[in-house]
């Protein structure tokens, strides 16, 4: 090998060297942080005040009652609309024998609105009917009551206005003299759509 080679390679080899040293020792800034999240999930909470409904005894064919009650959002997310399902049985009169009817068909219920002081009928059927109806189907019938209010926000309450009317038909309804008839409403709070946040 020849003078310039070695002499070459030597100053190729020694710079190779500085390097490796250099970059053993090479020294950086740096910086870190650390972040974190949470998701926590809201509520919804529907409530009505009062629970019982209506509770009327003595009724002819003919007698109306009205009842309010509130329905009250104690969740912390705004509910967009409301379900209802209808349930009741009847009892027959001890001793009586089984009806040939339905009393739920003679029971008319109204849904109804206050506008200025007086009364807005936004939905009319018997309990017979309404307790056939699916609960979103309800929905879709008395959806104006929710409409006008925009759903029902995280802490508010609203009231609801129902009439129920023993609907004389001008008939024989002497088969439900001492009947009753127990009435079970299920209202199912449903979220709006979900927002970005």
């Amino acid at each position: 090998m020849g003078i310039k080679k070695t002499l070459g390679f030597g100053v190729a080899t020694a710079a190779l060297g500085l390097t490796l040293i250099g970059g053993g020792t090479f020294a950086y800034f740096s910086d870190s942080i650390e972040t974190t999240g949470t998701f926590a999930a809201g509520t919804l909470d529907l409530n009505a005040d009062p629970t019982a409904i209506i509770d009327v005894g003595n009724l002819k064919p003919g007698d109306s009652a009205t009842r309010t009650f509130q329905l009250k959002n104690d969740g912390t997310l705004d509910i967009a609309k409301v379900l209802l399902k209808t349930t009741y049985t009847v009892v027959n009169k001890p001793g009586a024998p089984e009806n040939v009817d339905d009393f739920g068909k003679h029971i008319v219920v109204k849904f109804l609105k206050n506008l200025d002081k007086g009364e807005t009928v936004i939905y009319q059927t018997t309990l017979y009917d309404l307790q056939n109806l699916a609960p979103d189907a309800v929905e879709n019938k008395w959806v104006a009551w929710f409409e006008e209010h925009g759903g029902l926000k995280a802490g508010d309450t609203d009231d609801l206005i129902v009439n129920f009317e023993f609907k004389d038909n001008g008939q024989d309804q002497n088969e439900f003299q001492g009947d009753a008839l127990n009435l079970k409403w299920t209202f199912e709070a449903k979220q709006g759509a979900g927002e970005f946040k």
